[in-house]
């Protein structure tokens, strides 16, 4: 069996002596001391969620822009018509044009990070569901990158807009920022995506709404937090 080695073993001392903590803010200031290893590690913030996904009014599912981004350099491609083009460069994407995208895709190139595309190209779009869905790329207008104002959907993917969906197990895990960050930037966006997951609340669901919420970085033992303290703080 395998063994943690020295760093995972001082950072996991440090959360279990913490136990449950009540204060968002304590909990970043913990996480960024558990994040010790050689590159800039991710945080996220993970629930487990009262909800059954499996009934389509249970369903939870956002989009929030994070106030101070992820911290990652997002690639975005727009697919729209030519005259489209030259909109969707001027607001920052990395890519746009239409049928020379598709065949590259359906070609197996994908050296993208997130796709916007318009109404009016969907029929193409659809063909590569089996390809973009899987990946998690496949544009949607629930999560605003199907659209028109593709300048907007650019721009905001750009300033570290970030979606969110439970899975099956009734679980959300969403990236925060990254270790570099400053305890005030990775409390803001903390903050500014807990408050949209308790907004997306569905009317359907019963009891408690979220069960369980840890905070942890992409190779650090997870910190755990008190739902009740943390929600109550986010609506004072």
């Amino acid at each position: 069996m395998s063994k943690h080695g020295k760093r995972y073993r001082a950072a996991f001392d440090l959360t279990s002596k913490a136990g449950s903590v009540k204060d968002l803010a304590d909990a970043v200031k913990l996480v960024k001391q558990t994040a010790r290893a050689k590159f800039d590690e991710t945080i996220v913030v993970s629930s487990h969620l009262g909800v059954d996904p499996r009934h389509s009014d249970q369903l939870v599912r956002g989009t929030v822009v994070l106030p101070h981004g992820t911290g990652r350099s997002l690639r975005v491609l727009v697919l729209c018509k030519p005259d489209k083009v030259k909109e969707a460069e001027a607001a920052g994407a990395d890519y746009a044009g239409a049928e020379e995208y598709v065949q590259k895709i359906q070609g197996g190139w994908l050296d993208v990070d997130a796709i916007v595309a318009t109404p009016d190209l969907m029929g193409e779009v659809g063909k590569l569901g089996k390809i973009l869905g899987p990946r998690g790329l496949m544009p949607n207008p629930k999560s605003g990158t199907v659209t028109f104002d593709i300048a907007k959907a650019v721009r905001e993917l750009k300033a570290g807009k970030i979606e969110f969906r439970v899975d099956k197990g009734s679980n959300i895990h969403a990236p925060v920022g990254k270790a570099s960050f400053s305890e005030a930037q990775l409390l803001d966006n903390a903050r500014t995506f807990l408050r949209e997951l308790v907004r997306a609340r569905p009317a359907a669901a019963k009891g408690s709404y979220i069960k369980s919420l840890v905070m942890s970085a992409t190779m650090g033992p997870a910190v755990t937090l008190d739902p009740a303290a943390v929600t109550a703080d986010l609506s004072a």
